[in-house]
């Protein structure tokens, strides 16, 4: 039986998953992961049982796996930003009244 995971290990997990979901180029795929891999490591952060801790932290890992694929996916085939996405402007890209 392998050993549990350490929290730093845990730890270390949970900042490349949430690294990995903000690195999605749609906004809805992005927002989803994010709140996932919260969720997910809440769970994991109030497990006790060592062999399930285990269980699910070899879980995550392959999610990470797959999660890291369908990013990369993401970012080549994304579509358009949406309008509650908030793109930096610069003050002369600004038009004014009057401008053409």
């Amino acid at each position: 039986m392998a050993s549990p995971p350490t929290k730093q290990m845990i730890l270390q997990l949970y900042h490349a998953t949430l690294k990995t979901s903000k690195t999605f180029s749609s906004y809805n795929f992005r927002n989803y992961f994010v709140d996932r891999t919260k969720d997910v490591f809440r769970d994991i952060q109030k497990e006790n049982d060592p062999a399930r801790l285990t269980t699910m932290y070899g879980d995550a890992v392959k999610e990470l796996t797959v999660l890291r694929r369908s990013a990369i996916l993401n970012q080549i085939y994304g579509g358009w930003k949406l309008a509650v996405e908030e793109t930096p402007k610069k003050p002369e890209d600004i038009l004014q009244r009057g401008d053409t």
